[in-house]
């Protein structure tokens, strides 16, 4: 006779053969110790470099020889004020560096755009090289720096609940192609598809100002159609600031805002690029700048060294946990499509078990203790339809959060008794609609999870305007 249950593989869930009892052993995240750097195909990592493409102030970039790949050699130099502040600390490079390396393995852990390889020295990772764009972007999550500068009316910390984004034009020297500027790094207005580009001290309130100077696009793009790129800058701008907010708020930190640039690898591909090291954001820990700003406001070097030490070790703690979604369904005709098309791209974190509590309980028993053994973070959702009480019996066998999803509640609304009226020590959840149901689900799995985290808030805020009390 055909068992009454059955465990269905999903994306990220791989099947031992040999029955009910053997289970998968890959899922969608990485073991906690396992690195997540993409190796880079064909190279050793003791490569030797060619010649320098360009130099900044904290960072060179060297070609590798017989590779089409750019090594990023971080220096231990530290500016601020346009390099009117200059030091250099001792390995602030390999700190740097780490932090770097931490950040864009989690970031492309995520499925973000990526310009990296894998970090090959203590002072260097490997990228593709990239023609860059001329723009700095900040995201901002709390009012500090120039942004209280250029918006007086807003008070230090002010909270943005949903992210502000803003370019500023890369500048040196305070000129842009021989037209000479106010400032470096000027502030940005442009609406996508427009003509201008508006330019505005970074340092001086915008309210009431007029720009010091207008440019032309043709000023400013390196082809027509770059305005078409602003918009997937912003959206990968924001997607790693979420992930990044969520990996700082595990650690006990809290990101307030940052700066990243952009490229072109040679597909044409827009990239996530540069470097994101303590240079890049501001951090608080308990209240108090661990980043660049101690430096901004005159702390010692060693102060501030010890500061860079501390981010490179928390970053390196940077990690997507292994989670897990069980959809629980009593038999084949219980269909899971609702629940595959509302998580989305996440939809490899789901695992399909098909059993009747009801006729075979132990068996369900055991697969479910089994999986929660394999994977402990993991939350249940019970789909049943007729009677729907094997979210309740699931709930009071499992420490993990169980939410039952009556298959048949609209046809006989009755079947949702058996899931509401639940007994003492059975904390079952009851919702009625899958896609809410899923997004419960990913909602207590983001509270651990940055790429969850950044999916389920990135809607929430598209739907969210910031507002002012006067």
């Amino acid at each position: 006779m055909e068992p009454a249950f059955s465990v269905l593989k999903s994306p990220g869930f791989a099947l031992d053969d040999g029955g009910p009892n053997h289970y998968g052993r890959r899922f969608f995240s990485p073991e906690q110790d396992d690195p997540v750097d993409a190796p880079t195909a064909g190279h050793p990592k003791a490569l030797s470099l060619g010649a320098l493409v360009t130099e900044g102030k904290t960072k060179k970039i060297f070609r590798i020889n017989g590779s089409d790949l750019v090594s990023v050699v971080a220096k231990d130099d530290i500016t601020a004020g346009d390099g009117a502040k200059h030091d250099v600390i001792p390995d602030k490079g390999q700190l740097a560096t780490a932090t770097t390396c931490n950040v864009f393995r989690l970031l492309k852990a995520c499925g973000l755009p990526v310009a990296f390889e894998e970090q090959n020295s203590a002072t260097s990772f490997i990228a593709p090289p990239c023609t860059m764009l001329p723009y700095e972007v900040v995201v901002r999550r709390e009012a500090h720096g120039s942004a209280l500068k250029r918006s007086p009316h807003y008070a230090k910390g002010q909270l943005f609940p949903k992210l502000l984004v803003e370019f500023y034009l890369k500048t040196k020297d305070k000129d842009w192609k021989g037209k000479p500027l106010v400032a470096d790094d000027p502030y940005m207005q442009y609406e996508d598809g427009g003509a201008q580009i508006k330019l505005f001290n970074p340092a001086k309130p915008i309210i009431g100002s007029e720009p010091f100077m207008t440019l032309s696009t043709a000023d400013v793009f390196s082809h027509p159609e770059e305005y078409k790129f602003f918009p997937e800058m912003r959206k990968i701008a924001r997607q790693a600031f979420l992930i990044l907010e969520r990996a700082w708020a595990l650690e006990g930190g809290t990101l307030v805002d940052y700066k990243v640039e952009f490229g072109f690898d040679a597909k044409g591909t827009l990239l996530l690029a540069d470097v994101i090291d303590n240079d890049s954001w501001r951090v608080l820990a308990q209240g108090s700048y661990i980043d660049k700003q101690v430096y901004r406001d005159g702390g010692t070097l060693d102060t501030v060294a010890a500061k860079y030490r501390q981010v490179a070790e928390t970053t390196s703690h940077f990690r997507l946990p292994r989670q897990r979604i069980i959809l629980w369904r009593g038999s084949e005709s219980d269909k899971t499509d609702a629940f595959s098309a509302a998580l989305g791209d996440l939809k490899d974190m789901m695992t399909v078990v098909t059993c009747s509590i009801h006729k075979e309980p132990i068996a369900g028993a055991n697969i479910l203790n089994k999986l929660i053994q394999e994977v402990p973070d993991t939350v249940v959702i019970a789909f049943i339809g007729r009677s729907n009480g094997a979210g309740p019996v699931l709930s009071a066998q499992s420490t993990v959060p169980v939410i039952t999803v009556p298959a048949s509640a609209k046809d006989f609304p009755e079947d949702v008794w058996s899931c509401l009226r639940a007994p003492s020590k059975v904390p079952v959840m009851t919702v009625l609609e899958p896609s809410n149901a899923v997004l419960a689900t990913l909602q207590i799995l983001s509270a651990r999870n940055p790429r969850i985290y950044a999916a389920v808030r990135s809607e929430i805020e598209s739907r969210m305007v910031n507002t002012l009390t006067i």
